[in-house]
């Protein structure tokens, strides 16, 4: 990597040459990243793993132009985790389920101030930092409660973001807000906010008893207080002049993020793209609105791919696109009802959102969690498809190898090296095996061909926020009450448990599985 120093000197000569797209593609810097995660994208969703009823023409590009993964695994079914994964290179299981379970919006921050996480090890490696969209990782020290009217830390700038323009949680939790480097954006300080994930303030209209005022319909869980004609989980109260409008949720993103990219341009950057597409509440921008054949699904998902393109498109018009990776991917798998009755699944129609895998979103089967994955870096990746294994959680070791930075097992203890993966060096499996994560730490085994999933017919549902009810439809098939094992090579919609035929099989996956779980780190050779 080219020292400081003379990045900055190369980068002030380029802007007053006018020569800053070819100082941009020189082959001894390192690369900008851009690292777009959708949230419950599922791996049937895009047109490049075979979607036909949802046009995704951006995305489709971009996998086109890279690498597409069909292995490509998020470490958990839900949100939070994953995210705790990615950027610290450590599956979220290691840690207490009240820290990394689906968090509320007033959550402390779950991942300790002064850890080298992804964004910290690229900032040591000289790069400017950037987080927006989708936050999800608590804020605040625990200590006392948030105080959203005053300054918010410790935050993103706390685990190594230069810049932040995040909402706290799910756009289905309060508060509903946007906060940019620790301050509310556009709160009326006569209008201070107030936030109970315990009880009802009684000062603002809900979905239990006003749901006269509601645009979608509500399970209990998510009809808390009414914020644009939407009942959320939770309660709020103030803040009306600070609140998002979900109509401008996605608009939100793309205009922080191109400005972003515009200022800081002339040296490497990383930006971490939350986009809250397809999560619930689903409220399509107008230009999208019945524009796919599923449903307002659809519409968002189709809304994601602009917001995609709109990325890309601005990263070609600064000329840094040939030297910039860019990868998507997803949180976790699929769900089609999730709490708001908006008719997504009613509307699927032959869609198959996870394609022809196995579960939803919450559980441990691969629809659960095999998720679309796809980078780009034109100057580096030769497009390709490959069946090779890649997690999430490998991020922070892969992309600390790309950029000069520094990662090791103490510090992410579960991330693997796949950079000769990504490239297309190693046609070798790196990562042989890797755990999986549902709800109530349920846990699974993929190694090699075979998969194994103990049974658990005794665990609770729990870990999935404020509210939510354990008898839920959504959540019964975690409760597993037989071992299984699956043959993915033969049978990767894992339709038929062959443990009874490979019983050897299954218990040595068990016995790794509880040594993989126990002390050390998850991962294979480094």
């Amino acid at each position: 990597m080219l020292p400081a120093t003379r990045l900055a000197l190369l980068a002030l000569a380029a802007v007053a040459g006018g020569l800053l797209p070819v100082v941009a593609a020189t082959a001894d810097r390192p690369p900008n990243i851009v690292l777009i995660v959708a949230d419950d994208l599922g791996y049937g969703d895009l047109g490049c793993y075979g979607a036909t009823r949802i046009k995704t023409p951006h995305i489709d590009r971009l996998a086109a132009q890279g690498v597409r993964f069909t292995a490509g695994y998020a470490p958990s079914s839900t949100c939070t985790p994953t995210r705790y994964s990615i950027l610290t290179g450590e599956y979220a299981w290691r840690q207490p389920p009240k820290k990394t379970g689906i968090l509320d919006g007033d959550a402390p921050l779950c991942i300790e101030p002064g850890r080298l996480t992804l964004p910290a090890l690229l900032r040591a490696a000289g790069y400017h930092t950037g987080v927006v969209g989708k936050w999800h990782l608590g804020l605040g020290d625990g200590v006392v409660p948030v105080n959203f009217n005053g300054e918010i830390k410790p935050g993103p700038q706390e685990i190594g973001f230069d810049y932040s323009h995040i909402i706290p949680a799910t756009v289905d939790r309060v508060p509903s807000v946007w906060i940019e480097n620790r301050r509310v954006v556009g709160l009326d300080p006569v209008d201070p906010i107030t936030v109970s994930y315990v009880a009802d303030l009684k000062a603002e209209p809900t979905g239990i008893d006003r749901p006269d005022l509601l645009k979608q319909g509500a399970d209990k869980q998510h009809s808390g207080t009414i914020i644009n004609g939407i009942s959320r989980i939770g309660y709020m109260k103030g803040g009306k002049s600070a609140r998002f409008k979900d109509e401008e949720l996605t608009s939100t993103v793309v205009r922080k993020s191109v400005a972003y990219l515009e200022a800081h341009r002339a040296a490497p950057f990383f930006l971490y793209v939350g986009l809250f597409e397809p999560h619930v509440p689903r409220v399509a921008e107008p230009p999208f609105v019945r524009t796919s054949e599923t449903g307002v699904r659809g519409d968002v998902i189709q809304q994601l791919d602009w917001a995609t393109g709109q990325i890309l498109a601005a990263l070609e018009r600064l000329g840094v696109a040939d030297n910039t990776l860019v990868l998507l991917t997803s949180d976790n798998g699929p769900v089609l009802f999730d709490g708001y009755r908006d008719g997504s699944a009613e509307d699927v129609r032959d869609h198959r959102p996870a394609g022809l895998l196995r579960g939803w979103k919450y559980l441990v089967y691969e629809g659960a969690c095999r998720v679309p994955l796809i980078a780009r870096w034109p100057a580096r990746i030769k497009p390709r498809v490959s069946d090779q294994m890649f997690g999430l959680v490998d991020l922070h070791a892969t992309l600390a190898r790309l950029s000069g930075g520094k990662s090791s097992s103490a510090v992410a203890p579960d991330s693997l090296d796949l950079s000769r993966v990504l490239l297309g060096e190693t046609q070798e499996n790196l990562r042989d095996h890797t755990v999986l994560h549902g709800l109530s730490n349920t846990l699974a085994l993929r190694a090699g061909r075979w998969k194994f999933i103990p049974a658990n017919a005794t665990a609770a549902v729990s870990g999935i926020g404020s509210g939510a009810n354990p008898s839920d439809p959504r959540f019964a098939e975690n409760r597993i009450t037989a071992p299984l094992l699956f043959d993915l090579d033969a049978d990767p919609g894992e339709r038929t448990n062959v443990l009874a035929q490979h019983p050897q099989i299954a218990e040595q996956l068990k016995q790794k599985l509880q040594a993989l779980t126990g002390a050390g780190p998850a991962g294979g050779t480094r």
